[in-house]
């Protein structure tokens, strides 16, 4: 929301400093966005008198004229064709910045002739796209006058950034109110009185939908609709709107003035009477903003006899609009129901000053009143001695506003910890337009956001100030603040850092797959864990592994000519809708090759096999935490990895990691045709670590000297090498610190249905 000091002065009489009233602003919740002081910009360019103008010698466009300012006289060389001896016009010393040029002006010569400044255009100073000659003023005008008084931008901006409960206050007299409220000022009175009428309107309304719940109209003959008047120009630039004529302008004085949008029609183009009816899909509309509607069905439709003019409370049409031949206007007030007006505007994706208000609920006690306040600007703007008004026609009835609520002071301190005098809180409510009867207090009309007693202690607080409020520490002002980070995140944030280590890019893909493919995945309970309103079929269930994700994404850069993919990703998978159902994982594959051929290497070229993903298993568990050392490798990993070229990390009987070769038949469905390895961490199984303090422990040294052996064991085909790692690290733990087998070897010499196991 824009306004100047000088608007809300209207409103607001006060002796307060612009730097009073902008921190008052945000002390109340009117949050300061910016303050811009406009005359500043224009402080350097002044009245000055061309005392003389002689043609350039070695320029026939150019006049070298002698230059008068309230301190010097200076030589300027100008090209503009309008500028003469005896003329009074904007100087630009040296060294002042053209905000039209974007340039900073510096003494210099032209075509052999020094030049100190310049004399200024419209265009050159941003006013207008005037650029044929120089801006010329009044002989009344004293050398030395500040041009911004000349043109009115003598003005001091402010912009306060407002919650969207705050619709009274997207009009400066309810931003006044509330500093009056504050302390800063008196709320200045307004003529709200009647304006006689003098015959009944002929253009009656019906309304047909419960949307407008009430529509003040009213017919004014005999208007002249010319520019308006320089004050009022002056007031829109200055917050960003275009003036259009005035009667347009007297409408957008409203909206920002009071938070009132109205609308004016022509009533020489209005065929028949005014019906206020729900629009029906299809219908066009040709609005006042040079855009072309279709409508949704159940907006808020203004139509006469030949259809639809206007979207109520949103924009108006063009067939009914005002122009410069208008003489008979027929003006509307009408008051339309927030949640209609919101839900058209965003249907039909269309923004207005209008629906801003509408949406959050304009003054429903206002609408009478504005119709009368409009009216009277109507005919001191566009009004002449033939001017007549007529009587007010109302269609429907003023949506009822008024309701009570329960006010206990005690609650202020219960809720703010602030201790406020019952009277100074009678006083806040009451100076803000409450009435306060007892122990009941009704808000007024314009603050449709009270809703509960809550609601007044924050009214009560914002006016006290919050500046005022005292800081209280929650905890003792020397504890050390606990982390924020979860075990889990943690673990993720160091699988992630581990992945990355170890090559693998990070993916972060939707927590939805197919169905079928959910199903290849473990996802056994379809329906429970099924989308209701799913993006697309492609991702209609929720994902029981990142696995498919990856190998999906590998696959797209195999298409795109990049076969060797290593990705990762560290996230949700769900495995049932109850509480514990979601497992938050840590997954990584790998594909294509895992070194290339390369003439300087000794590394023979090779793919990806499982001992790459048992690998980055172990690495990811290490980096998590667990104690990978410990772990025991055996069989049963899920069935989408291949039965023969996987395994688990567990320990115990707590499986803390699958691994090995993704199953070839998955992958064929899944148009994959070459090997695919993949690893999944469960992060939520790893025990938690054991709280051992912070202090280290001591050093101790062995006292023997390290002894490696090798050994060699015969045994079945059935053993596995980890039961002979496990067996042998148990054997003597004091004394052997690491097992690993380095040979396995079967054939001749070794009796059938066994091998042997060498380890280091």
């Amino acid at each position: 929301m824009k306004f100047t000091i000088n608007w809300l002065k209207q409103h607001l009489d006060t002796t307060a400093s612009d730097a009073e009233i902008c921190e008052t602003l945000t002390n109340i919740g009117l949050e300061l966005e910016e303050f811009e002081d406009v005359a500043a910009a224009y402080a350097p360019f002044k009245v000055a008198l061309i005392e003389k103008a002689e043609k350039h010698p070695d320029a026939d466009k150019l006049q070298i004229c002698t230059v008068k300012t309230e301190s010097e006289t200076v030589q300027v060389v100008c090209g503009a064709p309008n500028a003469r001896t005896g003329m009074k016009g904007v100087f630009a010393p040296d060294k002042t910045y053209i905000p039209g040029l974007d340039i900073t002006l510096k003494k210099t010569k032209i075509r052999g002739v020094e030049s100190c400044g310049m004399m200024v255009s419209e265009k050159e100073m941003c006013l207008s796209d005037e650029h044929k000659g120089i801006i010329e003023v009044d002989e009344s005008y004293e050398i030395g006058t500040p041009m911004a008084e000349i043109f009115g931008l003598n003005e001091k901006i402010v912009e306060i950034g407002l919650t969207p409960n705050r619709a009274d206050c997207a009009g400066v007299r309810g931003i006044a109110r509330d500093l009056a409220a504050a302390g800063l000022g008196t709320l200045k009175e307004i003529d709200e009185s009647p304006v006689k009428g003098s015959f009944a309107s002929p253009v009656k309304v019906k309304i047909e939908d419960e949307g407008c719940r009430v529509f003040y109209g009213r017919l004014i003959k005999n208007v002249k609709n010319a520019q308006s008047p320089a004050w009022l120009q002056n007031q829109l630039k200055a917050i960003g709107l275009r003036p259009i004529s005035a009667l347009v302008d007297i409408t957008n004085l409203m909206t920002m003035d009071h938070s009132r949008p109205m609308h004016v029609y022509d009533a020489d183009k209005l065929q028949g009477d005014i019906i206020v009816r729900s629009t029906k899909a299809g219908e066009t509309l040709e609005a006042l903003n040079d855009k072309t509607y279709e409508t949704v069905e159940g907006a808020i439709g203004i139509t006469d006899e030949s259809g639809l003019i206007g979207l109520g409370g949103i924009v108006g049409g063009t067939s009914t609009g005002v122009d410069e031949n208008t003489v008979n206007v027929f003006v509307e007030c009408a008051y339309f129901e927030p949640m209609r007006i919101a839900r058209a505007g965003r249907d039909m994706n269309v923004s207005s000053d209008a629906r801003y208000r509408f949406d959050r609920g304009v003054d429903p006690a206002f609408t009478a009143t504005g119709m009368e306040i409009a009216t009277r600007l109507i005919q001191e703007i566009c009004g002449s001695d033939k001017t007549e008004v007529s009587h007010v026609i109302k269609a429907g009835e003023d949506p009822s506003w008024e309701r009570s609520i329960t006010f206990d002071p005690a609650f202020t301190e219960q809720l703010c910890s602030v201790k406020i005098d019952v009277a100074e809180q009678v006083k806040i409510l009451k100076s803000l337009g409450f009435v306060v009867n007892g122990d009941q207090v009704s808000p007024p009309s314009w603050r449709g956001d009270i809703d509960g007693k809550a609601d007044l202690v924050e009214e009560i607080v914002r006016i006290y100030g919050f500046d005022k409020i005292e800081s209280v520490s929650v905890r003792r002002a020397n504890a050390v603040t606990h982390a924020a980070e979860t075990l889990n995140l943690s673990r993720a944030r160091s699988a992630r850092a581990a992945m990355a280590t170890l090559g693998l890019d990070e993916c972060v893909t939707w927590s939805f797959m197919e169905k079928e493919l959910a199903a290849q995945f473990g996802s056994n309970d379809n329906a429970a864990l099924s989308l209701t309103n799913p993006i697309s079929a492609e991702l209609a269930q929720m994902r029981p592994s990142i696995l498919p994700n990856l190998i999906e994404a590998a696959a797209r850069n195999t298409a795109r000519g990049y076969a060797n993919a290593a990705l990762c990703e560290v996230g949700p998978v769900f495995r049932s809708p109850k509480a514990d159902g979601q497992e938050y994982i840590a997954a990584g594959i790998r594909t294509g090759a895992q070194t290339e051929r390369n003439w300087h290497s000794d590394t023979p070229e090779r793919n990806v096999d499982a001992y790459d993903a048992k690998a980055d298993a172990l690495a990811v568990l290490e980096a998590c935490g667990a104690p990978a050392a410990n772990a025991q490798i055996s069989s049963g990993a899920a069935d989408h990895f291949h039965p023969g070229r996987s395994g688990v990390i567990r320990l115990g009987k707590n499986i803390i990691a699958q691994f090995g070769e993704l199953h070839p038949a998955i992958l064929e469905e899944m148009g994959v045709k070459t090997a695919v390895v993949g690893f999944e961490v469960f992060l939520e199984n790893i025990p938690a670590p054991r709280k051992k303090g912070t202090a280290k422990p001591l050093l101790k040294l062995a006292s023997l000297q390290p002894v490696k052996k090798d050994f060699a064991f015969i045994v079945k085909n059935d053993v596995t090498a980890e039961d002979i790692i496990s067996a042998a690290k148990a054997s003597e733990k004091k004394l052997i610190s690491d097992a690993q087998i380095f040979d396995v070897y079967a054939g001749k010499g070794i009796e059938d249905g066994h091998k042997s196991l060498a380890l280091c």
